[in-house]
């Protein structure tokens, strides 16, 4: 069965982990990604083309939406 795969976007690294964490277990998932901005998500998901993006909406630079 394929991997949905998964990009962080949130400005917290804290919280950022968090997320990796709880995905990491579940065997459905591959994170191929984080990233600390909006401009650094635009430039990841046009290279990594994941089937999700789980964002924050307030962040340094260009927000999650």
């Amino acid at each position: 069965m394929k991997k949905t795969s998964i990009l962080i976007v949130e400005d917290h690294p804290l919280v950022r982990r968090g997320i990796r964490g709880l995905l990491q277990v579940q065997p459905d998932f591959r994170v191929v990604g984080e990233a600390a901005n909006g401009l650094e998500a635009l430039h990841m998901i046009e290279q990594l083309q994941p089937e999700v993006v789980i964002t924050d909406i307030v962040m340094p630079m260009v927000g999650g939406l």
